[in-house]
């Protein structure tokens, strides 16, 4: 529960219809195995205590009476155990018949849930038996207690902020599920104890709608599913049980194994969610009750993984289609300020780097949709004192083999000037020495779209503008960022997704020789010919900066959860001093450099995490990051 992080688990036990002592002793043996694995909310099937194909026998007294028996008894059995545990149960009040959730936690009976959606159609005949459940929460007595009864239950967790909903089975298949009502009055966390029987395409469609439904409310649901004991006569079940968190699949089971799943649902990045979404609003509705429980604050052993990238798609086809779409959005947006300026060229300065790289192809899908002719796009190489032949090759290539107009303005002698102008000794390699490149390259490619009656297109990626990797007014500038909301890690998929498909193998030789290249500014002179000014040796590698900018903004984590993950998913690669080391490096380089990113030029936004200052990143350029620093030196 530290972080805000809880497991849960969803089971299917191998249920004896009718056999409400062995149910119970199955449910009690899964308990504990779940307890085992630090499981804090256990959900069992709908009718898990007597079996959900009981038909007829939900008629009989005797069956109603041990189901009643069997639950006090479990609630006994359960009370050092620390957590919430959901069991279905028929229950009869006022002559009437209840499909319910019962709720445990600490040996009490928390609440009783009752279904409210009764299917009576195909193979379903739920009406013979049960009656729709209220939603005005009353008190009933259970066994000489006082037990809240009805469908408006929140069951509120005093230690964070958990805030449990319950529906049934059917009860989300309807065009207006509970879950939306509860969600609105409060709960982040729906239990769903079903028992839909299987057949062939189904388990596609009930996935849809479990990771659906957790999308839409924002929130993490857990549905079990009634398994194999419960198949009969027409009916097959299979114990697909689902755990998922805002459209995000954590953990399925494997149909007709009746397996018991976990998975870490993160409850402050639900909330965290919420906060963002200013069209999420609670209304609460009128008669909700909320029942309070208490669970131990305790570090929750992680199961669930973190992507190492987790801006870049896992899996090849997935991944493929991604990065063919964010060429498409890329090019579009280029496309569009093209047109509109009417624009005569677009001007790249071409370095040999990834990022200029990207730029390039990008403009060149941009003329290829505009129906114009590629030597539109004006690539200039800018050679100084850091350049070296394999990135001046392969800049050249690049331009020659996209068929664009290539131009070359060597800038040694303009910055040697520049440097007596300002009285800057040109041994002294410092900032100075470095902007004054960046700066020259800068002019050099406005000039040239001036020349050319076109516009400079950008070239820094998000990654660079987070950390403040970015001259000011040097490589900082430009008409048109088509790479601004790219992350360095999706950078290099995107250059060789286009080398795998662009079906020319010297261009695609050209383009992963680039891949291989050492990221670098190239603004100090090289060593035997090669780069000696690398990038991630200065701020870090940038699969950590793009994993820490991914869970800083679009998760919402504290740093000290951040180290938590990162630790977890680096293992091997980095070790916890070097992780440290860098998560404070970013968030010193993120503050400082917000004036970078407050007067960035216009791009395309292409994923969910962006910087720039008119859509996702409203941030003041002088914010102090001491909290956030803090938090890291304590950890």
């Amino acid at each position: 529960m530290k972080h805000g992080f809880i497991k849960t688990a969803a089971a299917s036990p191998l249920v004896e219809v009718a056999d409400c002592v062995t149910n119970r002793e199955r449910i009690y043996g899964l308990v504990k195995e779940m307890e085992a694995n630090g499981a804090k909310l256990m959900v069992f099937p709908e009718l898990s205590l007597t079996g959900y194909t009981c038909s007829e026998l939900f008629l009989q007294g005797r069956l109603l009476d041990s189901a009643l028996n069997e639950l006090e008894t479990l609630a006994a059995d359960t009370e050092e155990v620390d957590a919430l545990i959901a069991v279905g149960i028929p229950l009869e009040l006022d002559g009437k018949l209840y499909n319910c959730a019962a709720i445990l936690n600490r040996g009490c009976i928390l609440g009783l849930v009752p279904k409210i959606h009764i299917p009576n159609y195909s193979e379903y005949y739920e009406a013979r038996h049960f009656s729709s459940g209220p939603s005005k929460v009353r008190f009933i007595d259970i066994k000489g207690e006082q037990v809240p009864f009805g469908s408006r239950l929140l069951f509120t967790c005093n230690e964070m902020k958990l805030n449990i909903g319950v529906e049934i089975c059917e009860d989300l298949w309807v065009p207006n599920p509970p879950s939306v009502s509860h969600t609105l009055a409060g709960a982040n966390v729906i239990l769903n104890l079903s028992a839909g029987d299987e057949y062939t395409g189904k388990a596609y469609y009930r996935r849809d709608l479990v990771t659906g439904q957790s999308a839409r409310l924002i929130c993490g649901y857990v549905y079990s599913s009634a398994g194999d004991g419960e198949s009969t006569t027409d009916m097959v079940f299979a114990g697909h049980n689902i755990i998922s968190e805002n459209g995000s699949l954590l953990s399925e089971s494997v149909r007709f194994t009746n397996e018991t799943i976990y998975g870490d649902l993160d409850i402050k990045r639900i909330n965290s969610e919420r906060r963002r979404m200013s069209t999420f609003s609670y209304a609460p509705a009128e008669g909700y009750m909320e029942v309070p429980f208490s669970l131990q604050i305790e570090e929750t052993m992680l199961t669930r993984k973190f992507p190492e990238r987790p801006f870049v798609p896992e899996g090849k086809s997935m991944r493929d289609q991604r990065c063919d779409e964010i060429l498409q959005i890329q090019a579009m947006g280029l496309k569009k300020r093209l047109s509109h300026t009417h624009a005569k060229s677009a001007v790249i300065g071409l370095s040999g780097g990834l990022d200029s790289t990207l730029a390039l192809l990008v403009s060149v899908r941009a003329c290829d949709l505009l129906n114009i002719s590629r030597k539109t796009v004006v690539a200039v190489t800018i050679p100084c004192f850091g350049t070296t032949d394999r990135t001046y090759n392969n800049a050249c290539q690049l331009a020659k083999k996209l068929n664009v107009t290539l131009k070359e303005v060597d800038i040694k002698e303009a910055v040697m000037q520049h440097f007596r102008d300002i009285d800057h000794d040109p041994d002294v390699q410092d900032v100075t020495y470095e902007n004054c490149q960046a700066r020259e390259r800068t002019q050099v490619l406005m000039d040239i779209a001036n020349a050319t009656g076109g516009f400079v297109v950008g070239t820094g990626d998000l990654s660079e503008l987070a950390l403040g990797w970015a001259t000011y007014n040097g490589d900082h500038m430009s008409m048109y960022g088509v790479n601004a909301s790219i992350p360095k890690t999706l950078v290099r998929y995107l250059v060789a997704y286009y080398a795998d498909t662009c079906g020319d193998e010297k261009l695609a030789d050209v383009l992963r020789d680039i891949l291989d290249t050492p990221v670098s500014p190239e603004l100090i002179p090289p060593k035997d010919g090669k780069i000696v000014q690398k990038t991630e040796d200065i701020v870090g590698p940038y699969e950590l900066h793009d994993f820490f900018l991914y869970y800083m903004l679009r998760a919402g984590y504290e740093p000290e959860k951040i180290y938590r993950i990162a630790c977890r998913t680096f293992e091997g690669a980095y070790s916890r001093e070097e992780i440290l080391k860098w998560l404070k490096n970013f968030y010193r380089r993120f503050f400082a450099q917000q004036f970078k990113r407050s007067c960035l030029p216009d791009g395309p936004k292409v994923g969910t995490v962006a910087v720039s200052p008119r859509g996702d990143l409203r941030m003041p350029s002088d914010a102090s990051a001491r909290i956030w620093l803090d938090e890291a030196e304590k950890i």
